[in-house]
């Protein structure tokens, strides 16, 4: 088709519409291009510089969402511009008010896309940017931007005279579906989320959920997997495992802990008066350890019991089994010194893990079972 052909068939189409008509309406279309073009600019080095003055990420943001505009839809936002200055008929209104509100949906997607990519990445950021928040989010990113276009699509379509009930009923339908189907595997993702946002632990963790106490060597999109004591890999679903109370040894700072042992039951008032001030003594004198009450306690079959707490300020099991092990060989030889017996049996309560009694094999020897980290129960604690 040659020129000639191309101006005759504009002819044809508008009739009405002349040279002095079609000037305007370029240089109108021009001079909206230049005036988006040098204003976003403008916009964008005053929000650069802005941002370069202050901490906040948000005009950040806006610079990266606006430097999302299409250039060509600039171009197409001129040329509609120019249109609705010529004097067309009804028709070629309606289709130009069309084109409008598609440029403007589709340029809304863009910046609605960028600004979803941006606050998913300054999640993933701020939480230390992990595998599985990083994993995550991209599949947030993924369901959230076709969500986005589905939304833009159909608002087109529909602003285009299409009819888009069928469609929409459909698209309900097999999303219901489809989330049935895989309901399972969107919460362990979720899941995985939250444990990447949220943070109850984070890989080489020691935790104990339920009956499994391990550390934690990898957070997944679907699964968490626990190197157990034993020595054998546990994978747990992320949505099992966030339905039941996680102990994390990892987060401990002190240790608080109760110990009872007891006294021959032939031992005078004044010995029994004599041992809580003793162990307090004993205790005071470790700059690791912080007495928290020592008492008699009461009267046992064959013993006079006493129970002690204090707490050890440093979270490690082996600090605090030393430190127990200094205090219970200074206990023995104080009270040998003074003519006072241990009494066949005593107990260690680390608080948060249970603490068991063991008979001890020689007369006067305290014999304790602390509870190890590597096998802990959750237990309340008295004191």
């Amino acid at each position: 088709m040659t020129w000639n052909d191309f101006i005759a068939r504009m002819q044809a189409a508008w009739p009405d519409v002349g040279w002095t008509d079609v000037l305007p309406a370029v240089l109108a279309g021009a001079l909206t291009i230049v005036v988006i073009k040098v204003g976003l600019r403008f916009v964008v080095q005053r929000l650069r510089t802005l941002s370069q003055r202050t901490s906040s990420t948000l005009d950040d943001g806006l610079v990266s969402v606006l430097e999302r505009t299409n250039g060509a839809l600039i171009w197409v936002v001129g040329l509609l511009v120019g249109l609705n200055m010529l004097p067309l008929d009804d028709r070629w209104h309606d289709r130009v008010s069309q084109l409008w509100f598609a440029v403007v949906a589709l340029q809304l997607g863009l910046w609605a896309q960028q600004a979803v990519a941006q606050v998913l990445a300054a999640q993933q950021m701020r939480h230390g940017g992990s595998a599985a928040l990083s994993a995550s989010a991209t599949l947030l990113s993924w369901g959230l931007r076709g969500a986005l276009w589905v939304v833009v699509v159909l608002a087109v379509l529909s602003n285009l005279g299409v009819n888009i009930t069928a469609f929409v009923a459909s698209l309900g339908i097999g999303g219901i579906a489809l989330a049935l189907a895989v309901q399972n595997i969107l919460s362990d993702l979720f899941a995985s989320l939250a444990i990447a946002v949220d943070k109850p632990f984070e890989v080489g963790d020691s935790i104990t959920v339920g009956d499994v106490t391990g550390t934690v060597e990898r957070v997944g999109l679907k699964t968490t997997r626990i190197r157990s004591l034993g020595g054998e890999q546990i994978v747990m679903s992320n949505a099992e495992l966030l339905k039941r109370t996680v102990a994390n040894f990892k987060r401990l700072q002190t240790r608080r802990v109760a110990f009872t042992f007891g006294i021959t039951s032939d031992a005078s008032a004044d010995d029994a008066a004599a041992v809580p001030p003793l162990v307090k003594a004993l205790i005071d004198a470790d700059p690791k350890l912080e007495l928290v009450r020592a008492h008699f306690k009461g009267f046992g079959e064959n013993s006079l019991n006493f129970e002690v707490v204090y707490r050890v300020n440093d979270p490690s099991y082996d600090v605090y089994m030393d430190h127990q092990q200094m205090l219970n060989l200074a206990l023995m030889r104080e009270l040998q010194q003074r003519g006072i017996r241990l009494a066949f049996t005593n107990t260690v309560n680390v608080v948060g893990l249970q603490a068991q009694a063991e008979p001890v094999q020689e007369r006067g020897a305290p014999a304790r079972k602390g509870a190890s980290p590597d096998a802990p129960d959750i237990v309340p604690a008295a004191g």
